[in-house]
């Protein structure tokens, strides 16, 4: 027999990389780089030029960025005019609200939620005119002093192209929905000189659970490094923000950080409810979509012209548009505290009057200002209350970003490296992570990004291939919980089922008759629901409430048991003797069936195999 060379062996090794593969990924998530560095270049010029214009030259208000903006422009020599701080704003809206009802109307709004629902339930497709729509109409809001961040309008650009890109080769839906998280990942990683934690973003915006998309990661970290790079050949490498250095020293420290955590957890809380709930309110006004974004432009620079109008100082009109120079200015410790406050308050105010009512921007941005300042607050109480601990009150803005952020967004993870890069100070990791796991324990309730889902199980995305893959091959009687079973009768009163269900760990009470059988089942979110709908007592018994009974077997699929789950939208079922709906021997939960799913892909892992039926960007 005759031993293969050293040629011959390196050549195998060559086959097995399946080089073609890697090239792919390689060409692919590079071209998408490309073009959002590009889109990011034109969008920040666009955004600088009407800034500019708009703020700078009609207004007479240069607004302060962080040193490395690098700004096109110098500051304006106008007078300062207050009087059109409102007219302004709600000009720009009217603008924004007839070109986006014109010619995208899914343009409003933050914009990286789209990209989250497109990729969960759209199959990767955006529409290849809404990056075009979405960057000038947040141009537009944007410069004209609506409160908003760059990161939702690039994120579509690169997202969209991504999308379009996929759809031109004949790529597979996976491959698309890749290539869109890829370009999501390289428009944040660009317009924010973040380019890993734009990779990091990507995987994990997609899921409120603490889950990555483990295939978007590679693209996203290859489309997101190109893009930086293209977009700083002309704004320049380096971080976005100067810092001072920053340290972590005492281990005492951490008990005035997670006092900053609680906060910046429940401020985030505060303008998910209250961006969401101008966002109904506007749409309940009588009046015409194209309307609405210019009264939140209004609403905006009124409050702007309002703060001036108190205060006499200019630095409060950074609740207008971007407002990263108050960020800069809080971390160099130029801010007292009751305007860290206000700028805090009042950027979460203008920005749901902006974005909100229907106007087109991003949340990040703003997200950062809200955390920065009212991280500096903190800081600087925590400086006059134990000083000898709290020596640098400004390290507290850049955590404060990062948690509140993590918080609002439900993403520790990247945001805590997103801070990092835009700081450009790694000192301040550990503090930084405490602050965004707490905060993210204590905010996981409440999302800016409505699309997301609790995780892969949860993505449509993902249904067929986990059933294909990984469901189907498990019984639920393998899987089951075979504790006792909280069940009640038909005839039970509602208050009866209520105490039987508070005091079970069930979210599912099945309800059964004196023969043993499963007539019905209720779910923990109907009790809520009709509980919040109608806080009296109601006289309706078991059998009023009961659903039809979604139930499995213990010889069936994991996968047919997903299937009952959806069509009842449970999150738990009884298993019983038979499908004729026998004596019950035990509870099915969707976290089993994700625990189930995750210890097999583990498996196939350790195995060789893969958890997916395609590579990260896979051959069409």
């Amino acid at each position: 027999m005759t031993t293969a060379g050293p040629l011959e062996r390196f050549s195998s090794q060559l086959e097995d990389l399946e080089l073609h593969v890697v090239g792919r990924v390689l060409a692919l998530s590079s071209l998408v780089g490309v073009v959002a560095g590009l889109g990011a270049i034109v969008f920040q010029t666009m955004c600088q030029v009407t800034q500019h214009f708009l703020l700078g030259t009609l207004v007479g208000y240069s607004q302060p960025g962080p040193p490395g903006e690098h700004a096109l422009f110098g500051a304006s020599t106008t007078a300062l005019r207050p009087w059109l701080l409102p007219l302004v704003p709600a000009v720009g809206g009217l603008v924004t609200g007839i070109i986006v009802q014109r010619f995208a109307p899914e343009a409003a709004g933050h914009g990286t939620d789209e990209a989250v629902e497109s990729f969960h339930r759209r199959g990767g497709i955006i529409r290849g005119r809404i990056p075009f729509v979405k960057s000038i109409a947040s141009a537009i809001t944007l410069g004209s002093g609506g409160s908003g961040g760059r990161e939702g309008p690039i994120a579509q650009i690169g997202a969209g192209f991504g999308s379009f890109l996929a759809t031109r080769l004949g790529l597979s839906e996976s491959s698309r929905r890749v290539l869109l998280a890829a370009g999501v990942g390289a428009g944040v990683g660009s317009i924010f000189r973040a380019p890993l934690a734009g990779a990091l973003f990507a995987a994990e915006v997609l899921y409120s659970d603490p889950e990555f998309e483990s295939d978007v990661i590679i693209p996203a970290a290859l489309s997101s490094i190109i893009a930086y790079c293209v977009f700083s050949l002309k704004f320049g490498f380096g971080s976005l923000f100067a810092t001072p250095h920053f340290s972590f020293h005492s281990a005492f420290e951490l008990v005035p950080y997670t006092v900053l955590a609680v906060v910046v957890a429940l401020a985030a809380g505060l303008f998910v409810r209250l961006f969401y709930g101008v966002h109904e309110f506007s749409r309940r006004l009588p009046v015409p979509p194209i309307w609405r974004p210019a009264l939140g432009g209004l609403a905006t620079g009124s409050l702007a012209l309002a703060a001036y109008a108190v205060s006499r100082d200019v630095r409060v009109l950074d609740v207008l548009a971007f407002g990263y120079g108050s960020i800069q200015q809080a971390l160099d410790g130029h801010l007292p505290i009751l305007l860290l406050l206000g700028l805090a308050v009042g950027k979460m105010l203008t920005t749901s009057f902006s974005i909100g009512s229907g106007g087109s921007g991003g949340v990040f941005g703003p997200s950062m200002v809200i955390g920065g300042t009212l991280g500096g607050a903190i800081g600087m109480l925590a400086h006059q209350v134990m000083p000898q601990i709290v020596t640098q009150p400004g390290a507290f803005v850049a955590v404060g970003m990062a948690g509140f952020f993590a918080a609002a967004a439900n993403t520790p993870i990247s945001t805590l490296v997103m801070v990092s890069e835009m700081t450009g100070n790694y000192e301040l990791l550990l503090p930084a992570l405490w602050v965004c796991a707490v905060a993210y324990l204590v905010g996981r309730r409440w999302t800016l990004y409505r699309s997301q889902v609790p995780s892969r199980l949860h993505s449509p995305a993902h249904w067929a291939a986990l059933r294909e893959w990984v469901l189907g091959s498990f019984r639920a009687g393998e899987v089951m919980e075979t504790r006792a079973v909280a069940t009640v009768p038909p005839n039970a009163p509602l208050a009866d089922v209520v105490r039987t269900m508070s005091r079970s760990r069930q979210s599912c009470l099945p309800v059964v008759d004196d023969e043993g059988h499963v007539t019905g089942t209720i779910s923990s979110g109907q009790i809520q629901e009709l509980l919040d709908r109608h806080p009296g007592r109601l006289p309706l018994i078991a059998h009023d409430l009961a659903m039809p009974p979604q139930i499995v077997a213990p010889g069936d699929g994991l996968d047919l048991a997903l299937a009952r789950l959806d069509a009842g939208d449970m999150d738990e079922l009884p298993v019983v003797e038979s499908n004729g709906g026998d004596k019950i021997v035990g509870m099915l939960s969707r976290r089993t069936i994700l625990a189930t799913y995750t210890r097999r892909g583990l498996e196939r892992g350790r195995s060789g195999a893969s958890t997916t039926t395609n590579p990260r960007v896979p051959p069409s």
